[in-house]
């Protein structure tokens, strides 16, 4: 799911290229600056906190390790789920509600959604809000595209949808199954107040997170050394826009 071609992964240094730890704005993040009350890709905040988002889940191997070590640290996070896993592991789902994390939709089959349109977008949101209201009882207005591909047009139908895009403005890159050591640099190094972190709690059934797990017990605890405080999405939005 997440071993990308080396277009996606163009398109994401393009449009998504990592801040200056001191540097860090959100005129970095044109969407965000078009579109300030539906697109976050980081937050406008005068303080040190921090968003951990994971994305692709739930699944069987790995959402539940992330989870126990959010639990073991008393973090909540952010994720993003696919419907079509959902679907298949409504269980694992309930449980990152049931923990307090907050839940976002990340479309049922993970399309690019500038190629696929306007209404595969819309039918990939409905589809994956089904089965999430299913699985959880709970609804979402968090929404990020695959990819992180998204253009003017979609970006005014998510918002006509009710939904906020969120972005973000540390990419860990876990799914290249990179070593424990790397994903910590890859977050230490970026760390800025009001950082949205983009890992991820699934993935391709051949691929290995478990560096993603062993940074996680890492990151934690230096970031909280620094004085971050970790916050979810829906309380990062509430941060910037009082």
């Amino acid at each position: 799911m997440k071993r990308y071609a080396s277009f996606f992964a163009a398109l994401i240094l393009i449009q998504f290229a990592l801040p200056g730890v001191i540097e860090a704005k959100v005129a970095d993040y044109p969407l965000q600056t078009k579109y300030p009350n539906i697109m976050l890709y980081q937050g406008e905040v005068p303080k040190k906190v921090i968003a951990l988002t994971f994305d692709d889940g739930p699944d069987a191997r790995y959402t539940p390790k992330v989870l126990d070590v959010l639990k073991k640290y008393h973090v909540k996070a952010t994720f993003f789920l696919l419907g079509s896993r959902v679907k298949k592991y409504p269980d694992v789902a309930k449980r990152i509600v049931e923990e307090g994390h907050a839940i976002g939709n990340h479309t049922y089959w993970h399309p690019q959604l500038t190629k696929t349109g306007i209404d595969n977008m819309k039918w990939e949101i409905k589809r994956t809000t089904k089965e999430i209201e299913r699985a959880t009882g709970h609804h979402t207005s968090l929404f990020r595209a695959p990819y992180g591909a998204l253009n003017d047009k979609l970006v005014k139908k998510i918002g006509d949808m009710g939904y906020k895009g969120i972005g973000w403005s540390i990419d860990t890159n876990d799914w290249k199954e990179l070593p424990t050591k790397k994903i910590i640099n890859n977050v230490m190094n970026y760390a800025h107040p009001g950082a949205i972190t983009l890992m991820h709690s699934a993935g391709n059934w051949t691929l290995d997170l478990s560096g993603t797990v062993q940074a996680l017990e890492k990151i934690i605890p230096r970031l909280r050394k620094e004085g971050y405080e970790f916050v979810t999405i829906p309380e990062m939005w509430k941060i910037s826009h009082p």
